[in-house]
């Protein structure tokens, strides 16, 4: 959906990434525009190193493009968005650097901008790797809906960076504004953090898990992810098996313990997610892998890959939606091989299976209880 978000600066034509006209979800909201408006009103000095933390498909970035930010993304989707809203404003050459969150952080910052995340753990890490470049006077504002705000979310400001307050709210969206104390005594970063699995989990029992922060269920196994380890399916042979939306990567480890004749592919939009799933595999496996950010399985060659396993999202941001979930699925059925199967879990009220059905023509039952099934798909 394209949109124009206007501005301080003017009007910007955004669009989420990939581009789909039926999709109705803006690429900016109102914590987006509440923040430039603020430093706009303010007067706040964009000079020397700006850094854009979080930008969802780079509304800020663009809209702050001739001030050349450097923007930190730990999605793939996003950074692709931003590249592309660049492109459409016109600003492509502005200078604007795009990092992510697995890059060395910059050693100075002048002017912090944070897009507050999902993902608590995703915040705290990132403020622990940018506080070193803060100085006294950098400037620091945080920027989420009110709903995204909690008071753990300003203890984390405020015990990494320094006093944090909030502002009213507009629009339900609320700045935070942090003063850097520079003499703060601050603990080390918990990132990554690894855990050993139970047991009663197949090849991956009692396996170490490595975690970057932001990854789902960082601190622990998920019972879905348990359930589909129980039920994995056998893989036997020289297969290509992909671990789409792969996490951290255990499901991927457990086929590469089960078959170490297969190659397994790890792919997520995630960069923290792909980071995770490398750790966790060097961590238990020696085999054939291969470990890949990008857009499901848009870059795998048609027809190349005999087995997909997949725990779709079924949320974008704080959005309830099932677009990650098709657009999985039908990269999984062009990556497979005639014959090749997709396995699925997901909960059970989502209906998996008719979209399944509809892609592929069958849908199967593996297993299911009071929450989740586990669906097969052959791809004909």
């Amino acid at each position: 959906m394209n949109d124009r978000m206007t501005t301080p600066w003017g009007e910007y034509a955004l669009a989420r990434f990939p581009e789909d006209p039926r999709d109705r979800l803006r690429a900016w909201d109102a914590a987006d525009t509440y923040l430039l408006r603020h430093l706009a009103e303010s007067g706040t000095p964009l000079t020397g190193s700006v850094v854009v933390v979080g930008d969802r498909w780079g509304a800020l970035t663009t809209a702050l493009s001739a001030h050349r930010p450097m923007q930190i993304t730990d999605s793939f989707l996003g950074q692709e968005a931003t590249r592309a809203n660049l492109a459409r404003t016109g600003a492509a050459d502005s200078g604007v650097r795009l990092l992510t969150t697995q890059d060395a952080p910059p050693g100075r910052i002048d002017v912090l901008l944070v897009r507050v995340p999902k993902s608590l753990a995703l915040l705290e890490d990132q403020l622990h790797r940018l506080a070193p470049g803060v100085h006294e006077g950098t400037v620091v504002v945080g920027t989420g809906m009110a709903k995204e705000i909690h008071t753990s979310t300003l203890h984390l400001f405020e015990r990494i960076i320094g006093p944090t307050r909030t502002s009213l709210a507009e629009k339900k969206a609320r700045l935070i504004f942090c003063t850097p104390y520079p003499g703060i005594a601050r603990e080390a970063n918990p990132w990554p953090y690894s855990y050993r699995l139970p047991d009663g989990v197949g090849p991956v029992s009692g396996r170490t898990v490595v975690n970057h922060a932001g990854v789902f269920c960082a601190d622990r196994l998920d019972i879905g992810t348990r359930f589909f380890l129980q039920h994995l399916p056998r893989s036997r042979g020289a297969e290509r098996v992909a671990d789409l939306g792969c996490g951290n990567g255990v499901l991927g480890t457990a086929v590469a313990l089960a078959n170490p004749e297969a190659e397994v592919l790890f792919v997520d939009e995630s960069y923290q997610a792909v980071a995770s799933a490398e750790a966790t595999y060097r961590a238990n496996a020696d085999g054939r892998a291969q470990f890949r950010v990008g857009d499901g399985l848009a870059d795998v060659p048609a027809g190349s890959v005999d087995l997909v396993l997949n725990n779709p999202p079924f949320h974008s941001h704080m959005a309830t939606t099932d677009t990650t979930a098709w657009r999985m699925f039908t990269g999984a059925r062009r990556a497979l091989r005639p014959g090749g199967e997709l396995w699925v879990i997901g909960n059970r009220h989502l209906g998996y299976h008719l979209k399944l059905r509809r892609l592929f023509g069958n849908s199967e039952l593996v297993a299911g209880d009071a929450k989740f099934v586990i669906l097969r798909a052959v791809r004909k």
